[in-house]
């Protein structure tokens, strides 16, 4: 049997552009296109030498840090983009799902979509009919058939988007970490039908960073570290347990600008850290019954009334444990955050997380309009370490079993006899 898809020393390179110098006026900047240009350029290496085969029926997780060529890659394979060097060849009909509203067309409704996008597959309309009534009834958009797609929540969009992808009968399916901006009972429905995809004998292409995921779902993993295959194996667990101890060596518990670069005038991160109640900066592993919080500086040159701005706090394993936003519990109109430098400050739950190492995340956005440090994505990241139990109680002398160890109040009431 041939394999359903070849890579072949696959690379892929871009040019980054950087600009030397400041903010400039119209009358600057006019003047500007009179004189010679201080842009320097420089390679980009996402990909390096890429090679693997991929048998039919495969379920292969694809993992590793961010900014390890995971997204480039299936890009490359989906021909977003082409790669550099290389070569591909595959031998199956490709649904990819990479990005919410990827292969969409905003002023189509949803109707017109499902169709839209059975064509780009190679579907034929008597296919596409076949199947549309299940693709309605899996992403839950049946009241919103006829309304223009650029009117769904984005929620809304993953959701026919997975069901298209899923229900078309491709004989190979890429998914990037898309599933992450669907909520949890949907991404739960959407592993349960990539199950049932894969044993029907198609070809799954999966890229999450959560790592239960990864574990339950594929029987095979790569782990890509720098643009290059560091494991290919069918020992998934080994994988995954390569993949945490190759980060332990770079954890770090306080990001700088300097680090990354964001310069996005609506928000621009300047740092992430955990600091005590006293605001004193923590590079220490963390007591689960003290007061510690995550605290974000930040500057604005462009206020927008949309903005929000949070963190996500992750197991060790890439689980999702909970995500909190500065509008959390806003009863009113949201004051918009004038141009300037702010510092956002929010607790760290105490007595609730179980020992053991974290990951945060920080997020923001234009709230329904765009990411600005997307989940799951290159975004600033600090790691934490909790190295006690949340509870005293002499009943538990290691870990309990979980994430979540709250120490809750239990009352016993004796009953009347």
């Amino acid at each position: 049997m041939k394999p359903i898809l070849e890579i072949h020393q696959v690379s892929k390179t871009f040019r980054l552009l950087h600009e030397q110098q400041s903010y400039l006026n119209l009358r600057d900047s006019i003047a500007g296109l009179f004189k010679p240009s201080k842009t320097e350029r420089e390679l980009f290496h996402a990909l390096r030498e890429v090679s693997f085969r991929v048998m039919p029926g495969d379920t292969l997780g694809i993992i590793g840090k961010n900014g390890a060529g995971k997204s480039t890659l299936l890009k490359v394979l989906s021909k977003i983009t082409p790669p550099t060097a290389g070569k591909i060849t595959v031998r199956g009909r490709i649904a990819s799902l990479l990005e919410v509203g990827t292969g969409f067309h905003g002023e189509l409704s949803g109707r017109e979509n499902i169709f839209f996008n059975g064509s780009i597959l190679g579907m034929k309309r008597e296919e596409i009919k076949k199947h549309f009534d299940a693709i309605v009834d899996f992403s839950g958009t049946e009241k919103f058939l006829d309304t223009p797609l650029k009117h769904y929540s984005s929620g809304m969009q993953l959701r026919l988007a997975f069901a298209v992808a899923a229900f078309l009968e491709p004989e190979i399916l890429i998914i990037d970490e898309v599933l992450a901006v669907g909520d949890a009972e949907f991404q739960n429905r959407c592993l349960g039908k990539m199950e049932e995809v894969s044993k029907s004998g198609r070809t799954i292409l999966f890229v999450s960073h959560n790592l239960k995921a990864v574990q339950t779902l594929c029987k095979r993993a790569i782990l890509l570290e720098r643009g290059q295959v560091k494991m290919d194996t069918e020992q998934v667990s080994e994988a995954i347990r390569l993949y945490l101890s190759s980060g332990s060596s770079e954890s770090r518990q306080r990001w700088l600008a300097t680090d990354t670069h964001y310069n996005d005038p609506n928000f621009a991160p300047k740092s992430l850290s955990i600091v005590d109640a006293n605001g004193h900066l923590v590079e220490q592993a963390l007591q689960n019954r003290e007061a510690y919080f995550v605290r974000i500086e930040a500057e604005i040159q462009e206020p927008n009334s949309a903005l929000t701005v949070g963190y996500a706090i992750y197991s060790e394993d890439g689980l999702l444990i909970y995500s909190s936003y500065q509008n959390d519990c806003a009863t009113g109109t949201v004051d918009l955050l004038q141009a300037g430098t702010y510092t956002f400050t929010a607790p760290i739950p105490s007595s609730i997380l179980n020992e053991g190492d974290y990951r945060i995340e920080l997020l923001a956005s234009l709230h329904y309009i765009r990411w600005i440090c997307e989940p799951g994505k290159d975004v600033p990241t600090i790691n934490i370490t909790m190295n006690d139990l949340p509870t005293d109680s002499p009943f538990w002398m290691s870990k309990r079993p979980g994430i979540l160890a709250p120490a809750l109040p239990w009352k016993i009431v004796p009953q009347n006899s």
